[in-house]
């Protein structure tokens, strides 16, 4: 994801914000939070303050959800870049098309890019003002393509509005954010917040899905999961990648995770995971490279290599069922015809043909998640990617990066508050925790 800028934004009682990303790629951040005051706070006004937040809570608790039945829903923008009108946009102007979506506003803190982009794409109404636009706008769905260090509380402000959230990936630095992100959806109905994982969806892997699901081909045993993709020096010169703060982690964070997150969603639950990560060729402070061995509930044991040092780029998950193989390999997207089903010699006929009849083609996309989430949007349902089904890719790349940092073995639902790892990936471990240097460069 590679948004040109940032929005400001200063919802009550969480950070003011200002941060922008120049022509030249340079991430600039003045932000402020309650927390940066706490010094010089009395023990009166931290009570009244976490009275407040408490009633704002119940507030929005009671809120009953906005009807979408009958009308269109009405979407916003936050963030103009590459991923907004590539592919959030063409999503949005698809559903617009149909009768489902009305695209009400953008928001960038760049007036010249929002003024474009809104020029571009046919928006009515650009703001380089996030809260002035929610209050305004009032959007049933906020779609945020900003940088990762913007997505909490950007994500925030649109459900403390009453707008469901679809978010680019990776959702949040870390677990603690996600938490506190959950913490804010409402209850019943919604409105929730999702992540762009959009290889989930598709005929390809609903149709393999299904047959795992459904023991078709036999246990899952053996699984292979692989990003090698290749970044060279101009890519990191941009001064926010490579850093865990504004990046949010290395490949295994920024790349591997879409094809770790559909492991997942075929497999079902891990369990545990041992990993390894290095610094070979980049001079970064995450990794530029890692493996991992995991460990599925199910008992399927499954290996994971992301990289950004490889020429020969590709996206390949590999799955051996007990009595076939299963096989995707594409780069940044897939259909039918990147899927492979190779039966084993005394598979019955009949049932191979079923296992490899993927049935009418729809690519994975962003358009196909967004209809599954406008769906989930109408239906008052919780919406894939979200909540725990959300919260568990993350979960696992949290592990692998302990793991790799630790040299132990770790195992799900082991970090919770208290672990360094559940507030930073890096866990503050020496050698990969930015040092204070580093830190203020970043």
């Amino acid at each position: 994801m590679l948004p040109s800028m940032a929005v400001s934004w200063s919802p009550r009682g969480q950070a003011s914000a200002r941060t922008a990303v120049t022509s030249d790629g340079v991430l600039i951040t003045s932000m402020r939070t309650s927390r940066d005051a706490t010094t010089s706070k009395t023990t009166e006004h931290e009570d009244t303050e976490n009275a407040s937040n408490q009633y704002e809570s119940a507030e929005r608790e009671s809120r009953p959800p906005v009807p979408l039945d009958g009308r269109r829903i009405k979407a916003a923008v936050i963030g103009t870049g590459a991923i907004a009108s590539g592919s959030h946009l063409p999503a949005l102007a698809a559903l617009a098309a149909e009768g489902e979506v009305e695209i009400v506003a953008a928001v960038d803190i760049d007036a010249d890019a929002v003024k474009r982009f809104c020029a571009d794409g046919g928006v009515p109404h650009g703001y380089t003002d996030l809260d002035r636009m929610l209050a305004e706008q009032r959007p049933d769905l906020v779609s945020i393509c900003t940088p990762p260090t913007l997505h909490r509380d950007q994500t925030v402000a649109a459900l403390r509005a009453g707008a469901w959230v679809w978010c680019e990936k990776p959702p949040v630095p870390t677990l603690a954010d996600f938490d506190s992100v959950e913490a804010e959806e409402g209850t019943e109905g919604g409105p929730y917040a999702s992540i762009v994982f959009q290889h989930r969806f598709g005929s390809g892997a609903r149709h393999v899905r299904r047959l795992i699901a459904d023991g078709a081909m036999g246990r899952p045993l053996v699984a292979h999961c692989q990003t090698t993709w290749y970044r060279n020096a101009a890519y990191y010169a941009v001064p926010w990648r490579g850093k865990w703060e504004t990046e949010g982690g290395g490949p295994a964070m920024g790349h591997g995770i879409h094809q770790m997150d559909l492991l997942l969603d075929l497999l079902g639950p891990w369990s545990e995971v041992r990993a390894m990560a290095g610094r070979l060729v980049h001079d970064v402070q995450t990794e530029d490279v890692s493996t991992a061995l995991v460990r599925f509930e199910s008992g399927a044991l499954a290996t994971v290599v992301n990289s950004v040092l490889s020429p020969d780029e590709v996206s390949r998950i590999r799955i051996d069922c007990e009595h076939a193989t299963v096989e995707l390999t594409h780069l940044y997207g897939h259909s039918n015809e990147n899927w492979r089903i190779t039966p084993a010699p005394d598979a019955p006929v009949e049932d191979v043909a079923a296992w490899q009849d993927f049935g009418a083609d729809v690519p994975s996309s962003h358009l196909a998640q967004l209809r599954d989430l406008v769906a989930s949007m109408r239906a008052g349902e919780r919406p894939r990617s979200s909540g725990a089904d959300g919260r568990t890719s993350l979960e696992l790349i949290t592990a692998l990066y302990k793991s790799a940092f630790t040299d132990v073995t770790v195992r799900a639902g082991e970090i919770g508050p208290g672990d360094p790892y559940y507030t930073a990936l890096h866990g503050g471990a020496p050698g990969w925790a930015p040092t204070t240097h580093e830190e203020a460069s970043a």
